[in-house]
């Protein structure tokens, strides 16, 4: 006698259980990449409001400021790229060394009754 018949009711009852669990991830997904949009929105920058145009007092003229020459912007990382290499090249023309390293290495073993099974201070061992 077979435990399991196979019949046209198995192969729908397995069809079904498997469509509804491919269903279910799938809206799965969709609900992460949604929460992942909105904290997106939430965390990201805020963009500077821009300022409103100051009503001119009609008495009261601007005179007109010579105009400045923008100041280059440098990037964040080049300048401390910068930064990194004018302290390493500081500190090697003064022959100073940051870390000194020793010229002993040692090594302590701590046994203790976590690992006596495996140094095989037990009798039971592998």
């Amino acid at each position: 006698m077979l435990l399991l018949t196979v019949t046209a009711d198995t192969w729908i009852v397995t069809g079904l259980g498997f469509g509804i669990v491919l269903l279910l991830l799938f809206f799965l997904v969709f609900i992460l990449q949604g929460f992942g949009w909105i904290m997106q929105r939430a965390t990201a920058p805020k963009a500077p409001k821009a300022e409103k145009a100051a009503q001119s007092d009609p008495i009261v003229e601007k005179t007109p400021t010579a105009p400045s020459t923008p100041s280059p912007q440098v990037p964040a990382s080049v300048a401390d790229d910068t930064a990194a290499i004018a302290m390493a090249l500081y500190l090697a023309s003064r022959n100073v060394r940051h870390d000194v390293p020793t010229s002993m290495i040692s090594l302590h073993k701590h046994e203790t009754a976590w690992n006596e099974k495996s140094i095989g201070l037990n009798n039971i061992g592998f």
